[in-house]
């Protein structure tokens, strides 16, 4: 069973399909009617939908350079990647023949790090993906890097316990962090992320966060006693996502976490992204999507998906990218990708 017990329609609730009704009803007519620069334009696109394997993962250094990763295709040519160079995208072959891709992370001119199943960390530079040196077999939920020398490898074993910590200083190998701050045997380490590399934070599930300040590890409280699946941070601000029969949202302001989650998430979120001073997205189950802005975070009306939106991620001219698909039990399948912005992103391709 994956560890983001996130499903498509067929694990939606009777509560959760009422509130959505009139919301749908709406989204016929219109979308979020959000205006502000700081979180986008207003309309969401459909880029592609129902492909073979669910996308979990997008980044990139800007609209013309994205990258998302996702499940095994199923067909002998292994885990979905594709690129978009600001034209077309471009399935992108791994070299392997089966897995799963959890996360994607990377640099300006390279490298770019893949990481899923099987302890599977998978470098791409110079045209190619390779594969590195690994601690162990446990699932890379995440990946994040202060630089191409000063990388974190985050992840556990299915059903959320084995949460670990890897470093990796630019050689072929990564190393585990030998001790962590807290209790993870019955807990998974699900993302990391870091403003700059004396500031990171890490989550996971039972209520597992943990900071680095560029010389040590410490035992953080968020606030939240269940599982928070993704952390972004930009300034001096971060915000944690999570939940699972309702939507949980955390927030540090440089010294404390406070909990402004929205009354209206029904369901469990599992990406976010911040921009700007006070401006930010969270994405989760049933294709949902919350932005936020002054006055804090607020469901959007358009919904283009009843897939489950996995992760969020915003390019430096303000376009949002969401992937997401069936993700509630394996194989991960019927990927979605949806676009928020003023580049004309072509539909389709993403196979």
């Amino acid at each position: 069973m994956p560890p983001k017990p996130i499903g498509g329609f067929n694990g939606w609730s009777m509560t959760r399909l009422l509130a959505l009704i009139p919301l749908l009803a709406l989204a016929a007519c219109s979308g979020s009617g959000d205006d502000d620069d700081d979180v986008g334009p207003a309309e969401w696109k459909l880029i592609d939908s129902e492909i073979p394997a669910a996308l979990l993962s997008v980044w990139g250094t800007g609209p013309d350079d994205v990258w998302s990763v996702g499940g095994d295709m199923r067909d002998g040519s292994g885990p979905l990647v594709v690129h978009y160079d600001g034209a077309a995208w471009t399935r992108v072959p791994t070299g392997e023949t089966s897995g799963d891709l959890w996360w994607v992370y990377g640099f300006e001119g390279g490298p770019v790090f893949a990481g899923g199943s099987g302890g599977r960390i998978l470098k791409y530079e110079n045209g190619a993906f390779s594969p590195m040196q690994t601690p162990s077999t446990a699932t890379v939920f995440g990946i994040w890097g202060a630089n191409a020398t000063d990388l974190w490898a985050v992840g556990g074993e299915f059903g959320a316990r084995g949460g670990f910590a890897w470093r990796n200083d630019g050689s072929d190998a990564w190393t585990a962090e030998p001790t962590l701050p807290v209790d993870t045997s019955s807990a998974a380490v699900w993302k990391v992320f870091g403003t700059s590399a004396d500031d990171v934070w890490f989550v996971g599930s039972g209520a597992v966060s943990f900071q680095w300040n560029g010389t040590a590890l410490s035992a953080g409280d968020t606030g939240s006693g269940g599982s928070l699946f993704t952390v972004h941070g930009r300034g001096e601000r971060y915000a944690a996502v999570g939940g699972l029969a309702s939507g949980v949202i955390v927030e540090y302001d440089g010294s404390s976490w406070s909990d402004v989650s929205p009354p209206s998430a029904l369901s469990g979120l599992s990406g976010v992204v911040l921009s700007g001073d006070e401006g930010g997205y969270a994405v989760g189950q049933f294709g949902s999507v919350f932005t936020r802005d002054a006055d804090g975070w607020d469901e959007e009306v358009q919904i283009l998906t009843g897939e489950n939106l996995h992760a969020v991620w915003m390019d430096d001219a303000g376009g949002v990218w969401s992937v997401g698909g069936r993700t509630s039990a394996l194989p991960l399948v019927n990927g979605v990708m949806i676009y928020k912005g003023t580049d004309d992103v072509p539909t389709g391709g993403l196979r």
